[in-house]
């Protein structure tokens, strides 16, 4: 029987980014998907209730009161879930991750051979800035957003940032948003980074970002966190997903916002998720879901530059987009393919 791959994950107003994330992470060999939605506007929800009728994910209402992480309300709803005990692996994503499998032919079962035997495996982020994209565009993200942080330079805190692909065979006591928790009276697991190396011992009761060492041959996680200046709007509206009380603006933005080295090596990924994603839009509801989320993720965009103070927001972290993209072509000696005028505006997915 094939092991089964299960990924945990919170939504609220992602409706246009929905089908291509799901697509992707069938494609790398992804078998079950637990999505909690809490709150949606723009029928994130309704997209997550279609994909569950056409049997490819599991959906489930996380309405949260005033103060309470989705996050964490979904993780606690989520370890008594039949489709968590059922798990032969779990591993919590947001929909703007994306696992960049670098061994074999890029999926799961690659990983995990080239690891070892592992109890759980560690993925270190890598940031991907706006790269001066302004406009919203319905097209892969995978493919619009191309500049990133360097492979082994880390500017900020969040860019040594990891999730954790584990073993649900009882080992670990507790899922968590960046690695698996472990009873203090149980010894430290075969735990490798995404080079096959053994975690240090500190990582045993805590730890949620990169070591000095880390290795990240065989896999990295894409963090497309910005998005386009117009949809880090939406995202800002919506708030965060765990550390609700803290605001994105200008210094969220900027300590994301890396545009240093050019890296389309997920683009290789790219035709299989594709063939997926078309299959999807062919059921007609599925379709309808989410050219209405596309819409109203614009309209939204419209109406929160109508305010003043959003709108200065919009044109400063524009301004810091496009400056970010310039130093970091001049830092890594390449220049973009297309002119500014045209890659602020984003472009289709072919």
């Amino acid at each position: 029987m094939s092991e089964r791959f299960v990924i945990i994950t919170t939504m609220k107003n992602e409706g246009p980014f929905v089908l291509e994330w799901v697509a992707y992470n069938l494609s790398i060999g992804f078998t079950d998907f637990l999505i909690f939605t809490n709150d949606c506007a723009d029928g994130t929800d309704m997209l997550a209730q279609r994909l569950q009728r056409l049997g490819y994910v599991t959906h489930i209402p996380n309405p949260v009161g005033p103060g309470e992480s989705p996050q964490r309300k979904a993780l606690r709803k989520a370890r008594k879930h039949t489709l968590v005990r059922q798990a032969n692996w779990l591993f919590c994503a947001d929909v703007d991750e994306f696992l960049n499998i670098r061994t074999g032919q890029g999926r799961l079962p690659d990983l995990l051979q080239a690891t070892g035997d592992a109890a759980a495996i560690s993925i270190c982020w890598k940031l991907f800035g706006n790269g001066g994209i302004t406009g919203f565009d319905d097209s892969f993200v995978t493919r619009q957003f191309q500049w990133a942080c360097p492979e082994h330079s880390y500017p900020s805190l969040q860019s040594r940032g990891l999730k954790t692909l584990f073993r649900n065979d009882g080992t670990f006591s507790r899922i968590a948003i960046h690695r698996p928790r472990l009873d203090k009276s149980v010894p430290m697991p075969r735990w490798v980074d995404a080079g096959g190396q053994p975690m240090p011992e500190a990582y045993h009761q805590r730890g949620w970002a990169a070591h000095a060492n880390f290795d990240h041959s065989f896999a990295r996680l894409h963090h497309y966190a910005l998005r386009s200046a117009d949809s880090f709007l939406v995202k800002r509206d919506r708030g965060r997903t765990n550390h609700i009380k803290h605001d994105q603006g200008p210094e969220y933005w900027a300590r994301l916002n890396f545009n240093i080295e050019h890296d389309e090596s997920i683009l290789a990924h790219l035709p299989a998720a594709r063939a997926i994603y078309d299959d999807l839009l062919t059921d007609p509801r599925l379709a309808r879901w989410h050219t209405r989320a596309c819409r109203w993720h614009r309209h939204r965009i419209a109406k929160l530059r109508e305010i003043p103070e959003w709108d200065r927001f919009h044109r400063v972290i524009s301004t810091q987009g496009e400056l970010s993209l310039a130093q970091g072509a001049c830092l890594s000696g390449f220049l973009p393919k297309s002119p500014p005028e045209r890659v602020r505006e984003g472009g289709r997915d072919a």
